[in-house]
């Protein structure tokens, strides 16, 4: 099988994509972009006309959606104990959270970012708080599911809890952390405490760096 090629942005939602790799062992070439690439890396339009990050190259596979890839993934070569496979218990449920992740949950964070700190100088500082409100609030599904439980579903460690993990993550590095309650950063504590999260945090770093140091 070919190599893939995951290209994205440091501590982006390609860090879903990397840990999840990093989970599956799957041998990724991982290839670190400026942020915003389309403007910084504007040869990367080529390969992604949107010019979003992560990108998912997998010979003649091309994947845009950062729970899509986790879950590509994690099931290239069959599945996994990180993926729920039809019939087995908690499918639907490990479908439902693996969605809700980015749809629900990552949304309105994107949506605060844009406004309460990338375009903060714009005057939209107050619509970027409301949708930190929305972000809160939707927490509560997470919350209520996590109540006796260690994972999201089938009492194991999934790509669910990737993608929402991921979303918690986000939280913390954005100055959305206060409206995020202790169950939550508790489990976010247990995630990221794992060897494939931090060895793919590690990676992204390294990438990081490395841009930096090409570019100064």
């Amino acid at each position: 099988m070919t190599t893939p090629i995951l290209y994205t942005c440091a501590r982006s939602r390609g860090l879903r994509a990397t840990w999840a790799a990093e989970e599956a062992g799957v041998d990724i070439d991982l290839r670190i972009l400026p942020f915003p690439p389309r403007y910084l890396a504007p040869e990367f339009m080529a390969l992604n006309p949107l010019g979003t990050v992560p990108l998912l190259v997998d010979g003649d596979a091309q994947l845009t959606e950062s729970c899509a890839i986790a879950h590509y993934l994690a099931t290239r070569e069959g599945y996994t104990p990180l993926a729920i496979a039809p019939g087995e218990p908690d499918y639907a449920a490990y479908c439902d959270y693996t969605y809700h992740a980015d749809a629900t949950i990552t949304f309105p964070q994107t949506v605060y970012m844009r406004f309460a700190i990338f375009e903060k100088d714009k005057g939209w500082a107050e619509a970027g708080l409301a949708y930190a409100k929305w972000f809160h609030k939707r927490l509560i599904k997470i919350e209520q599911r996590l109540e006796g439980r260690e994972f999201l579903c089938a009492d194991r460690f999934t790509v669910a809890d990737i993608c929402v993990g991921y979303a918690l993550i986000l939280a913390e590095s954005v100055g959305l952390d206060d409206g995020v309650p202790e169950s939550l950063k508790a489990y976010r504590a247990r995630l990221t405490a794992r060897p494939a999260y931090q060895r793919a945090f590690a990676r992204e770093e390294a990438g990081r760096l490395a841009l930096e140091s090409n570019l100064s």
